[in-house]
């Protein structure tokens, strides 16, 4: 069981560095609310990322009007 645990525990943390560094790559340092992106949580990761996806759509182009 140990050795289980262990292999999921270290693909967390894959995932985990892996959007911290998608976050750096987009200059992102802190979330919102001045936290430091080492300090997060998986989920709060995964939520910085999607709203700084958000941020650089280009909502005056025709393209991505959602109406």
């Amino acid at each position: 069981m140990g050795i289980l645990y262990n292999t999921v525990m270290l693909q967390q943390e894959l995932k985990r560095q892996f959007v911290i560094d998608k976050l750096k790559e987009q200059g992102i340092t802190h979330s919102q609310n001045g936290t430091s992106i080492e300090n997060l949580s998986y989920d709060d990761l995964k939520y910085e990322l999607v709203k700084a996806a958000f941020r650089e759509i280009d909502a005056e182009n025709g393209e991505n009007t959602w109406f």
